[in-house]
This record gives structure tokens, sequence and C-alpha cells, in this order.
């Protein structure tokens, strides 16, 4: 079992910076895609980013490319969200996942194929 905690949000104005860390404990997740999801009041859980258990290969949902950067440490199981540039759009609770099949090389975008979640850290932009 996998304890996802997420850290990090908080209250920007726009075109301002945050940096998300995803926490992982239980077990490593050296060998996991993870992902960052956002929900939005009144909208469903999006994807946002992911990135392969190497590093070497990441997705951007279209509205972030540019502006958003995920990276993760694997000797510190942690997995970051670099956001640049943030609009009030960006407004929104985000969420870690993992995908515990190991060794995957590509990122799924869609909420079924990721096992764990964290409780999620709210993101507020203000225009």
């Amino acid at each position: 079992q996998v304890q996802l905690v997420e850290s990090g949000g908080g209250l920007v104005q726009a075109g301002g910076s945050l940096r998300l860390s995803c926490a992982a404990s239980g077990r490593t997740i050296s060998t996991y895609t993870m992902g960052w999801f956002r929900q939005a009041p009144g909208k469903e859980r999006e994807f946002v980013a992911g990135i392969i258990w190497s590093g070497g290969r990441t997705s951007y949902a279209d509205p972030v490319k540019g502006r958003f950067t995920i990276s993760r440490d694997n000797a510190k199981n942690t997995v970051y969200l670099q956001m640049n540039r943030l609009k009030p759009e960006d407004t929104a609770v985000y969420y870690c996942a993992a995908d515990r099949g190991a060794y995957i090389g590509v990122v799924a975008s869609t909420r079924g194929a990721y096992d764990y979640w964290g409780q999620g850290t709210q993101v507020t932009v203000s225009s």
C-alpha cells in the first residue's frame, strides 16, 4: 500500500508560481508512473501532468503545457509539480496519483489508470 501526501498549495496572484510536492510512503514509487490531477468546484477531476518511472517521459494537458513542469526524485520518493504563470482558471484542488503498474513507459491520462491517490492540496489563484 502506498500513501501519498501533497503539499505546497496556497493562495497566489495571477502570474505567480507554486511548487507542489507529493511525498510517498509505504513502499517505493520508483517503478510507478505518477500523475497530477486537479478538480475545480463543480467540475470533473482532470489530468494535469504525468511522468513515467524513470522520469524519461512526461505528458501534459494542453491548458498547462509550457507553464507546468512535472519531475520526480526517486531517491526521496517524491514527485513535484512546478507551476508558473498561474491563471485564475488553475484554481482547484490538486491531487497526486500513482499507477502501480511497474516500469510502464507511457503516461495514462485517465483517472481509472491510477491506483493510489492523495488527499489533495488547494491552489487558489487570484486575479
